[in-house]
């Protein structure tokens, strides 16, 4: 009770204040702070997504000027050597303003990865972009089918059919790769599972769908639980472990993290940066209230 009440008013707190929880959980506010954490993890044995923070931009200077940005990293992030791949949200391309543009926005970016033969996730995010990113994926997928990927959210009601509908792009030779999670927006019940137990059984039905069909899942959890139910799910279907792999976001359960890291299961690591931190910590924050045990710790180690 007590975290959640201090999750609630955080946010509203000065910023200097908040980034006492965030330093944690985001690897900097630079591309050089983001090549630094991605190599600190792939000295572990662990690969990574690079995310430029930001999302649903007020205008198309902004998604050109993120283009821009992503072009960059990337070119640098290869010069690097970095073991990983790349993530955007397309409303940070203008998705809710002009959907031609976003779509132009972020071919460039698949096509600037597809060169050095990498990959571009596709991040899905409320219920008012689903179809539209859904839409935008099928598009790329199609003149890109090696290097774009979606991402898929076990608490939307409608997950299952969605994954239905797209088993016609599936291939043998070049298997659909989606990320599933558990989604963080706040959505209706109309839309959205609402209870923990409810969630938890459609993830592992969505994610037993995928290996049944032969999609490369990256299976995008926290949860012990789940952990273990996708461990069970893939040694009932004999999946090879370089046909699936774990993904957790940076700096959220290390030690679990590492557990899975040695047992020989490819993991990938979220690695999000910029200077639009302060919504993505937010998010964080009111979707796992118990991290504020983190920020109190980290008050009092640099107090």
């Amino acid at each position: 009770m007590i975290n959640r009440l201090i999750a609630t008013t955080l946010p509203l707190l000065p910023k200097r204040f908040v980034w006492l929880f965030s330093r944690s959980y985001i690897a900097g506010e630079t591309v050089t702070d983001a090549i630094s954490a991605c190599r600190a993890l792939n000295e572990k044995g662990i690969i990574t997504t690079i995310d430029i923070l930001g999302e649903f931009i007020k205008n198309l200077d902004e998604a050109k000027k993120n283009r821009d940005d992503y072009l960059a990293l990337i070119k640098v992030t290869e010069q690097s050597g970095i073991d990983g791949s790349y993530s955007v949200k397309p409303t940070m391309f203008g998705l809710l303003i002009d959907t031609e543009a976003c779509f132009r926005y972020i071919r460039e970016i698949v096509a600037k990865a597809a060169d050095y033969g990498n990959f571009v996730r596709i991040d899905m995010e409320d219920s008012s972009c689903v179809d539209l990113e859904i839409d935008l994926f099928c598009r790329l997928q199609a003149e890109f089918p090696e290097n774009v990927g979606l991402v898929f959210q076990a608490y939307l009601r409608r997950t299952h059919d969605d994954l239905e509908s797209l088993m016609d792009l599936h291939a043998p030779s070049n298997p659909l790769n989606f990320r599933l999670c558990k989604g963080i927006y706040s959505e209706r019940s109309q839309i959205a599972f609402q209870r923990s137990n409810e969630i938890n059984d459609h993830f592992l039905k969505d994610l037993e769908f995928m290996l049944k069909n032969g999609v490369y899942p990256g299976i995008a959890t926290h949860d012990r639980a789940l952990i273990e139910g996708a461990l069970e799910l893939i040694h009932r279907y004999q999946l090879p472990k370089k046909g699936y792999e774990f993904q957790m976001l940076y700096g959220v359960t290390p030690e679990l993290r590492q557990t899975i890291v040695d047992a020989g299961h490819t993991m990938r690591v979220y690695v999000p940066y910029g200077h639009h931190w302060f919504g993505y910590s937010t998010r964080r924050l009111k979707e796992n209230p118990k991290i504020v045990n983190s920020i109190i710790k980290s008050m009092l180690i640099n107090k």
